[in-house]
């Protein structure tokens, strides 16, 4: 297929997952109603606590939980393939720490692949904001890339994205669109999020869909949004701002090949030692 539409939900979601859950599912309606082949959502779609302990009362495996269940079967009815960016889960690792997953559904509600993340975000801000994400979750351990009817998708979350390492082993295993649903603080966001995301597309000759959260969220924090689309050449094709809701991309796949050819980064790239001669 040379043309794909995606649909991304910019959430501001919230620590009830049945309101989240609704939300997605009354998504996943309109996006189809607007002739969308997949519906993108951002990182922690489902849930977004950073109270502990109120979070372990809640969170639930991944076959326990109810947000899941509601969007498999919201994308069967629909006929919809949904990516949700991720969500959390308990009862998953054997260390007793969560896990923070990505999971692609196709169109008969079927999960399809499973990510989570490697990159942990630890790190004490400017405003004097402290993550401390790998005292809470445990990093992935697999790259991961799924077969879809628009081409690979190598997937990924938020933090992630500063890694470029990680992208290349998905365009070594042959994908073509590289997801980043994120849930970025506002000042990193403001920062660094348009260039990196424009940076991993354009070093990749691919295409990068980043669904994000926004604005004020019930647990405090703020999150920065602009949930963007950007083609191989590094062109936003979709930039939402900061205000929840849909938004629609149409993408030319067909530009891929014309960039990649135009700029033969991959094929020219080499495998660089680990061992660096100091003069």
């Amino acid at each position: 297929m040379s043309h794909f539409r995606a649909a991304l939900f910019q959430m501001t979601s919230g620590i009830d997952p049945a309101s989240n859950a609704a939300a997605i599912v009354d998504m996943a309606g309109r996006a189809k109603r607007e002739g969308a082949d997949m519906l993108f959502t951002p990182e922690m779609a489902g849930y977004l606590d950073r109270d502990r302990a109120r979070a372990a009362g809640t969170l639930r495996s991944e076959a326990d939980d109810d947000v899941l269940a509601a969007v498999r079967e919201a994308a069967a009815r629909e006929g919809l393939w949904v990516h949700i960016g991720s969500l959390p889960f308990k009862d998953e690792r054997s260390d007793g720490r969560w896990v923070n997953r990505s999971l692609m559904i196709d169109a008969n509600g079927d999960i399809r692949a499973r990510y989570d993340k490697i990159h942990l975000f630890d790190v004490d801000l400017a405003s004097g904001e402290s993550w401390r994400e790998s005292s809470v979750y445990g990093p992935g351990e697999q790259a991961v890339a799924v077969k879809t009817p628009w081409g690979l998708m190598g997937l990924s979350i938020c933090y992630d994205m500063r890694f470029p390492d990680l992208y290349r082993a998905l365009t070594d295993a042959g994908a073509t669109i590289l997801l980043a649903p994120a849930a970025f603080t506002v000042p990193t966001g403001q920062a660094h999020w348009h260039v990196l995301l424009r940076a991993r597309a354009i070093e990749a000759g691919c295409v990068v869909i980043a669904a994000a959260q926004a604005g004020a969220h019930a647990d405090g924090r703020t999150t920065y949004g602009h949930s963007l689309v950007v083609d191989p050449w590094g062109d936003v094709l979709l930039d939402m701002g900061e205000a929840a809701g849909l938004g629609l991309a149409d993408i030319d796949l067909s530009r891929i090949e014309d960039v990649r050819a135009r700029v033969p980064a991959l094929a020219n790239r080499q495998l660089i030692p680990k061992d660096v001669t100091i003069s």
